[in-house]
């Protein structure tokens, strides 16, 4: 089964998803008293969550899946390999930091090193999207 026209659409999407919240989702939490930040943080967390799980678990599963069939493949062992990166980023450093809000222990240094250490993600779903478009024009 030929999982190119899926992977591209959902690269795409995580895609331009990262780019809103790198450019203006987390910036914005700089304009939040603590008090409201707190409060809304709850529930974009959730919400955000509703639309990424599904995301990047079908992304997790197609570059899997990807290997199984044609593990010859440096592309398709790249691309899981940049996708492992993700999630790897995203539960090691990301969850916490949200947590840390969650729990009222946001500060100005939070904040900016969440904007900060997101360019990691967000380069690598760039680079993600990228390699899925190479691989399915070529």
């Amino acid at each position: 089964m030929d999982f190119g026209i899926a992977r591209l659409v959902l690269d795409f999407s995580l895609l331009v998803l990262i780019l809103i919240v790198q450019l203006i989702i987390y910036p914005s939490f700089r304009y939040f008293q603590t008090k409201d930040l707190i409060k809304w943080h709850s529930s974009y967390t959730k919400r955000i969550g509703g639309i990424v799980i599904p995301l990047m678990t079908g992304q997790l599963v197609i570059g899997i899946v990807q290997v199984f069939q044609n593990s010859s493949s440096i592309y398709n062992v790249v691309y899981l390999f940049l996708v492992i990166g993700v999630w790897v980023s995203t539960f090691f450093q990301f969850v916490p930091m949200h947590s840390l809000i969650s729990r009222n222990m946001v500060d100005t240094e939070l904040i900016n090193k969440l904007i900060v250490m997101n360019w990691l993600r967000t380069t690598l779903w760039l680079m993600i999207f990228l390699l899925s478009l190479f691989t399915y024009v070529y």
